[in-house]
């Protein structure tokens, strides 16, 4: 199928072959049309599928229709809401590349910088606003937007904007929002009760496109996990950077403390390293990942939560520094790499107080990890932490269900905080998916590197990445 049998105008189907493809991916195929139609939508697809497209094209294009029927006022006629302040800056950046042939105005609203522009523009009058809740809200508080005009709400990143608590600002909004006449689509990576329960609040009989399997890592992601002590964590990951197939890695760590740690570490060994967290300020985060995107740092070390703003192909590996405290996080984790149709690896780090949550995880994907040990390196015996472990599900843990019920990050017998790790991103600001367009086929050549940048030549342990796309570049 193309997107010309998609119902878009011929000023979208432009921008997008201006951008360079051809071809929709599946989630697109299938909500698109929906969408057009005046359906509400729940769509359900992994990381790097082209979501943001799915919703953002046939959006732009009734906006497109409804600015030819008339001259309208000045109220705001669609509102994408997402969790963080990246992923906002994502879309806007997408929303410019395919929407460059429309007569709209789009308007970003996001904390962390100052209000006086994001008010001004909002009093003006846009055509589309694309907001994190917390800053929205403040400024629907002054009111400074008009929003009775609605044909559109977005909810990007559903799942997410759940787990950081953002679930009351999203009704406190909702409120002042027209119910009726107004479309409302929901995109998340998994579909939960808690999703669920959401759309039966927000939508009127929704139309549900479910793309590859639930709460499952993508097919081209390499898994394995090594088992190492805690105070070996960083010398293994140190070790493991020898190998100069690693040159584009994202490390995840648990908190943001063990986000600086583990960069500031990985820096003092003169390999270049960032770390992105909500206590760096916007510029500072903006910044790292930049410099990850032009091949100036090696290696990103990101908590969870900041690591939503990077949605690039060509991550070569994620390392979980620390083990994630619920499953879906991990296949959020590792579906930053493995893209485009190219081979990923993800590479877990495991105490012994990991234990039952790794096997949790096994159940939960359905699928075994092949457990490694670290070649050229040598693992002191490990023994869980007395008391249970910091990353040991507790009585109340449920695979994908969020914080447990009983217990905390860290037990009392694990002294010290929990080093970290994170990624790197690459923008491709044409790239209709809302996450950064991919290499071309053949792969970009392997950059160089001498000093603290990435490591020269080829070799190492892990076979090289291949593009397996077809000749047609996909939509992603």
């Amino acid at each position: 199928m193309s997107f010309q049998t998609l119902g878009l105008g011929p000023n979208i189907l432009q921008a997008i072959e201006e951008s360079g493809y051809s071809e929709p991916t599946p989630i697109q195929t299938s909500a698109i049309p929906l969408i057009i139609n005046g359906s509400d939508v729940i769509g359900i697809a992994q990381t790097g599928t082209g979501k943001t497209a799915a919703f953002t094209l046939p959006m732009l294009a009734t906006l497109e229709r409804l600015k030819k029927e008339g001259p309208r006022d000045r109220k705001t006629r669609a509102l994408v809401i997402s969790p963080t302040r990246e992923l906002v800056v994502q879309i806007h950046d997408n929303v410019k590349a395919y929407a460059k042939h429309l007569p709209l105005k789009v308007a970003t609203v996001y904390g962390g910088v100052g209000e006086g522009p994001q008010k001004q523009a909002l009093r003006n009058g846009v055509d589309l606003v694309i907001a994190t809740p917390g800053r929205l809200m403040d400024l629907m508080e002054q009111g400074c937007a008009d929003f009775s005009g609605l044909e559109f709400l977005v909810l990007d990143e559903a799942d997410r904007m759940l787990d950081m608590g953002f679930l009351p600002n999203i009704r406190r909004i909702s409120k002042d929002l027209p119910k009726k006449g107004r479309q409302t689509l929901l995109f998340s990576a998994t579909l939960s009760k808690e999703i669920e329960k959401l759309t039966h609040e927000f939508q009127y009989k929704p139309q549900t496109v479910e793309i590859g399997r639930r709460s499952n890592p993508a097919d081209t992601v390499e898994q394995y996990v090594h088992e190492v002590p805690k105070s070996q964590k960083i010398d293994l990951l140190k070790h493991l950077l020898q190998d100069n197939e690693m040159y584009s890695v994202l490390v995840f760590t648990r908190t943001k403390y063990g986000a600086d740690r583990v960069a500031r570490q990985l820096g003092r060994d003169k390999i270049s390293s960032g770390a992105i967290h909500s206590n760096r300020s916007q510029n500072q985060r903006a910044r790292a990942l930049q410099d990850f995107k032009d091949g100036k740092i090696r290696v990103l070390v990101a908590t969870d939560i900041a690591a939503r703003g990077i949605d690039v192909d060509g991550i070569t590996h994620v390392v979980n520094f620390d083990f994630p405290p619920h499953t879906e996080d991990y296949v959020h984790r590792i579906g930053r790499t493995g893209r485009a149709n190219m081979d990923g690896v993800a590479i877990s780090f495991i105490t012994a107080d990991d234990r039952d949550a790794f096997k949790a995880l096994e159940r939960f994907i359905k699928r075994s990890i092949q457990i490694r040990k670290p070649e050229g390196f040598e693992c002191k015996p490990d023994r869980p932490t007395q008391g249970g472990g910091q990353n040991r599900p507790s009585r109340g843990f449920k695979p994908g269900k969020g914080k447990p019920r009983h217990g905390g990050n860290r037990s009392k017998g694990s002294g010290g905080r929990k080093g970290g790790g994170g990624g790197r991103s690459q923008s491709g600001g044409g790239n209709p998916s809302g996450e950064s367009q991919g290499r071309p086929q053949g792969g970009k050549s392997k950059p160089s590197f001498s000093g603290g940048g990435r490591p020269e030549g080829g070799g190492g342990q892990r076979r090289r990445l291949t593009n397996r796309s077809a000749a047609k570049r996909s939509f992603r």
